[in-house]
């Protein structure tokens, strides 16, 4: 039997009797909306009218209507009500992250997002800053460390989550790579880095944690990304980490691909000893740096049409 607690999926296509049932309004309004291309729409083999997850959430966020049933879309049924002021917000995703409650920790942040907010702004101001609130608490000894481990894997869903109602990158899109560096196993902020430039249109992919430079230099030359990013929340041997990590800033510059580095581990000292293309201790930062690099991106290709 399933468990009722048990979040539900996101789902990815959805007919028009759910996504009327979940605004609240009749199937042909609905299906008027669809034939004005309002709402993006796609036909399955059998010719089945199917909405698309991201273009349903793209249309609420675009319009500010209601959702009076999320269940419907697979969302909590929280979704639509809450409060949507950040401060308020935080205070209740910490909440439910410390106690591991899921749905209320998904609700927030869709409900963040839903209003308008950006991933970015959800990431830094709310997601991130919980974080460090919780990490402060397992210090003081108020947070236990499976509470913070429990709170990091729920987390995650909720990011991949989100990560599905995004709209797909254009196959145009500059590609972007990142990963932790060997040693570091702390998988939240790579995956926070991959949803925020996914919103910014990047086609970008987390290679996950504790990877060796050597890999991280491979995958630079098969890859051939626009941008690495390095997530850095510790370092076992500094003097290591910054032998290595030079042969690959090497590796990057010879093939034109941009460094971008981040995390607690990376101190202004550490930082003195490096070379690279943008330090963001925010992710408003990295995407303000991405766009810089879009912009030129765009430029060549321009260039290169004409």
């Amino acid at each position: 039997m399933a468990d009722e607690h048990q979040p539900q999926a996101v789902r990815e296509l959805l007919t028009p009797k759910q996504v009327a049932r979940a605004i609240g309004v009749s199937s042909a309004s609905l299906k008027r909306w669809c034939d004005k291309g309002i709402i993006a729409s796609v036909r399955t083999a059998g010719g089945h009218r199917r909405l698309p997850m991201n273009g349903v959430i793209s249309f609420i966020r675009q319009t500010g209507h209601a959702l009076v049933r999320p269940e419907a879309l697979g969302l909590p049924a929280t979704i639509g009500l809450g409060n949507t002021v950040q401060s308020y917000s935080l205070a209740q995703f910490r909440s439910a992250l410390e106690i591991g409650d899921e749905d209320q920790a998904r609700g927030v942040l869709f409900n963040l997002y839903l209003a308008g907010h950006t991933l970015c702004d959800i990431a830094d101001k709310i997601i991130a800053a919980t974080f460090h609130a919780i990490g402060e608490g397992w210090a003081q000894g108020h947070t236990e460390i499976y509470q913070e481990r429990r709170a990091i894997e729920i987390a995650i869903r909720c990011i991949f989550e989100l990560r599905q109602v995004l709209p797909p990158p254009a196959p145009s899109a500059p590609h972007a790579i990142g990963a932790t560096t060997e040693g570091d196993p702390y998988t939240l902020p790579t995956t926070l880095i991959e949803l925020v430039l996914r919103e910014a249109g990047w086609r970008a992919d987390s290679y996950g944690p504790n990877h060796p430079f050597e890999t991280l230099a491979r995958a630079i030359q098969q890859s051939k990304p626009r941008l690495l990013w390095l997530s850095v929340s510790t370092i076992p041997s500094v003097d290591d980490f910054l032998t290595r990590y030079a042969t690959l800033y090497e590796t990057a510059t010879a093939a034109g691909v941009a460094i971008v580095v981040g995390g607690r581990a990376l101190t202004t000292e550490i930082r003195s000893q490096m070379t690279y293309a943008a330090y963001c201790d925010k992710f408003r930062h990295l995407v303000s740096y991405a766009a810089s690099l879009t912009q030129a991106h765009a430029d060549g290709q321009a260039q290169a049409d004409e």
